[in-house]
């Protein structure tokens, strides 16, 4: 196959070596045809041993089917080894509770690893490009995450037997399209990226668009903050493992020295003397107390961790639930945190899902729920929950400063304590959207204009 003499395209080498069996992920979209061409075209020039890769999802039907056709015949027609896995991801979405998205990646992924892990290759390449970058920045900036999820798309990530490489994270969609169109190579188009009921097709084509017009190089920008995250949790990574040894403790203390701790599968803890947790610079505090709830199975949002940071600073002798099973504890030497696992409730009621929009029967709890959209939500959401609520849940009562615990919310609405243990409340994207009786605010429910109608059974 002829390729021009020059190749426009900036491709990153880094982790490629002479000899490396490299397999790389081809969709059939432009961008990994155009990461297939390029490795092709340099593959003697950096001593690589090719394979290609791709993934039948099992969904799109017989759009699917032409793309993997399409694929097969692009490597054959480069004299490439054709790798084909086929995965149900309808499946795996609905037995994993995940979006189609979610299980689309976790299975591809899981192939990688598995090419990997039984050494049939060195390393996988993907053509994630700058601007997968920057939508990745901006969809975890929406969601609240810490530095390490600005920090986006890895370069390199290092997996059992290998590596997954991203030799496109520098390069623009714009100009591997028109470096396609120049050589005269098609592509194949997945209709589901122009479906905007999908958070990042929306900030593909609404939001960026939005704030190029602010600066025409907000990729560019974006790009860099999540180098510049990259870096700095790297650095902070490094920190923690020099002091968290020192530290963290295991257990609770025990009167005449040493420590306890249980040996039951389903319980930890773990312990921090607040006097020394009090000398370290805030940024290493939160993320002291973040490694902390990780050793019990907990990661903390922003709220919770500026509550164990209240902790510290308030009386010994206050307790504050995070989760279900797990539970903070100050005593006048340290901040603890306890993991156990939750006795189940006297009454076992059942949970119901909800689907957005939809409505559902619970019986359990004597109600009808109708939801309705007024906006677009993704077409693969998962649906509500309607349950009883649980220790560590909060709600944002409407007007109110923040998130409360259920405890005080169920004080305020003048629920009879004999009634409160299975108040029923529904949770969607992580928030709790409604709780019958109550006006609450959630940004998952304002997003999708969602109104909620309960109704009771006769």
């Amino acid at each position: 196959m002829p390729y021009p003499k020059q190749n426009s395209l900036l491709l990153v080498t880094e982790g490629l070596h002479a000899g490396m069996r490299l397999g790389v992920a081809v969709s059939g979209g432009a961008d990994s045809v155009a990461l297939l061409r390029t490795l092709a075209e340099r593959w003697q020039e950096l001593g690589l041993v090719l394979t290609v890769l791709h993934v039948h999802h099992g969904i799109r039907g017989t759009e699917a089917d032409a793309d993997a056709e399409f694929v097969e015949a692009l490597a054959a027609q480069l004299e490439l080894r054709f790798l084909r896995s086929d995965v149900d991801t309808p499946a795996r979405a609905q037995n994993e509770r995940e979006t189609i998205e979610e299980a689309a990646r976790k299975l591809r992924y899981t192939w990688f690893e598995d090419l990997l892990a039984r050494n049939e290759l060195d390393a996988i390449a993907t053509a994630h490009t700058l601007d997968d970058q920057a939508e990745t920045v901006l969809h975890k900036l929406l969601r609240g995450a810490w530095t390490e999820g600005l920090a986006g798309i890895f370069p390199v990530v290092e997996h059992a037997g290998g590596q997954i490489l991203r030799p496109f994270l520098h390069t623009r969609r714009l100009e591997i399209e028109a470096w396609l169109r120049e050589i005269g190579q098609t592509w194949r188009e997945d209709s589901t990226n122009r479906d905007e009921v999908y958070t990042r097709n929306r900030i593909r084509h609404h939001l960026l668009p939005i704030l190029r017009e602010y600066n025409p190089q907000i990729a560019v920008q974006l790009g860099h903050v999540a180098t510049i995250a990259r870096e700095e949790d790297a650095y902070w990574q490094t920190e923690l493992a020099r002091i968290l040894p020192s530290l963290l403790l295991p257990g609770r203390a025990v009167r005449g020295g040493g420590r306890a701790s249980s040996t039951h599968p389903d319980e930890a803890s773990v312990a921090i003397e607040v006097e020394r947790l009090r000398t370290l610079h805030p940024a290493m505090q939160r993320r002291v107390l973040r490694a902390a709830a990780e050793q019990v199975q907990c990661s903390l949002n922003f709220d919770q961790t500026e509550l164990l940071l209240a902790m510290c600073e308030g009386k010994a002798g206050k307790r504050e639930t995070l989760t279900a099973q797990v539970r903070a504890e100050r005593t006048p030497r340290e901040l603890r945190l306890i993991r156990q696992e939750a006795m189940s409730l006297e009454e076992n009621l059942p949970e119901y899902e909800l689907p957005i929009p939809g409505e559902v029967t619970a019986e359990a709890f004597g109600l009808r729920l109708v939801a309705n959209i007024t906006k677009h939500v993704d077409a693969e959401s998962m649906p509500a929950k309607l349950r009883a609520h649980k220790p560590g849940d909060r709600a944002r009562l409407q007007y109110s400063l923040g998130p409360k615990r259920m405890k005080e919310v169920l004080e305020r609405l003048k629920v009879p304590p004999d009634q409160r243990k299975n108040w029923p409340i529904l949770e969607w994207q992580g928030e709790i959207i409604w709780m019958r009786g109550a006006e609450l605010e959630s940004q998952a429910g304002a997003a999708a204009g969602l109104k909620i109608e309960a109704r009771d059974l006769p």
